[in-house]
């Protein structure tokens, strides 16, 4: 199945950053394609995958002192809402509606990647990340792993 963004789109040179765009794309790549049976199993792991995803750029936000922070985790709690909201109209039996949002997430993702994620990265960049393990300095010590464990305890090395 076909990318929805091109690879340079969602590439901000932090691999545990990019893994994590590209595997939202092809969530939603799936989503735009589902039958109306499976429809909604893919929009709850869209926002399952969301949930996370956000709240790990969140955490990383919080934890390097990010200036910015507020605004891109307003975004996330807008996005995340209406995704429930989708939800809960496919739930109804609106699934034209749900077919909207993922098209218009799809929209929204390219955008918020290459401003507030883009602006975030360099961020990341500048107070230490070491974006070969995917390490992001923070108090907890956690991060996402891109080999698909999700948010795990790390110990620096």
């Amino acid at each position: 199945m076909s990318s929805l963004q091109p690879p340079t789109v969602l590439s901000l040179g932090l691999p545990f950053m990019d893994d994590n765009h590209q595997e939202f794309d092809a969530m939603l790549s799936q989503a735009l394609q589902a039958s109306d049976s499976v429809l909604l199993a893919q929009w709850e792991a869209l926002i399952n995958h969301a949930t996370l995803h956000f709240g790990m750029e969140d955490e990383w936000m919080a934890a390097s002192n990010y200036a910015s922070a507020k605004n891109h985790q307003t975004q996330h709690l807008v996005v995340l809402q209406v995704m429930q909201e989708g939800l809960q109209r496919g739930q109804q039996g609106d699934f034209e509606a749900v077919r909207q949002m993922v098209y218009q997430l799809k929209n929204w993702f390219g955008h918020h990647t290459q401003s507030l994620d883009a602006a975030l990265a360099l961020h990341l960049r500048s107070v230490g990340t070491r974006p070969e393990d995917g390490f992001v300095p923070s108090p907890s010590n956690r991060h996402w792993d891109r080999r698909g464990g999700g948010i795990v305890e790390r110990q620096p090395g």
